[in-house]
């Protein structure tokens, strides 16, 4: 079975050249890794990461906080071009985000705020395997802080690393050890 892996971050839609090109090799990498990408059906980083997996022949899969095809586009205003299925949740933001985080069997964060903050808390507590693209801006420039003001363990795995490639393969790596137990 094909692992899935999960890619979560900033929403607003980028303009700096890096960040897209970053973004979009990590959805390459994911696709190159034979793994499923997994996101909130959403715009931005997540979407970039969707590009970079479809451009190369990944597979992806997009969680939707909408009810339907309808609300998906009009409601929400989210895309449909870079996805081969989307679940359509009618759960809203909130809920959707557990959905696509349980849905992952790892999680990459790139940038984020709040919605991203939010997946990083459910990934961490449900012990996932977490990467985080380093030197990416947003909340996750944050996550040792974070961990360190709640002082809580759970099992969760962290692994920080600034190449999109390796980063994926050690994620992938770890998973696979995980499984394996």
């Amino acid at each position: 079975m094909k692992l899935k892996i999960g890619v979560m971050g900033s929403h607003e839609e980028p303009i700096n050249k890096t960040l897209i090109k970053k973004s979009q090799q990590i959805g390459k990498a994911i696709a190159e890794n034979d793994c499923i990408l997994v996101n909130g059906a959403t715009t931005g980083l997540p979407d970039e990461a969707a590009y970079g997996a479809k451009k190369n022949n990944g597979f992806v899969l997009g969680i939707s906080p909408a009810h339907d095809y309808k609300e998906h586009i009009k409601k929400y205003k989210l895309p449909i071009k870079n996805y081969d299925t989307i679940v359509y949740t009618g759960f809203g933001f909130n809920l959707r985000n557990i959905v696509n985080i349980r849905t992952s069997d790892g999680v990459i964060f790139l940038r984020g705020s709040m919605g991203t903050l939010n997946e990083f808390t459910i990934a961490y507590e449900d012990k996932k395997i977490i990467g985080i693209l380093e030197h990416f801006g947003g909340v996750s420039e944050f996550i040792d802080e974070i961990i360190e003001i709640c002082k809580k363990y759970t099992g969760a795995k962290i692994i920080y690393e600034s190449d999109p490639e390796e980063l994926v393969k050690k994620l992938v790596k770890e998973i696979k050890k995980r499984n394996s137990r």
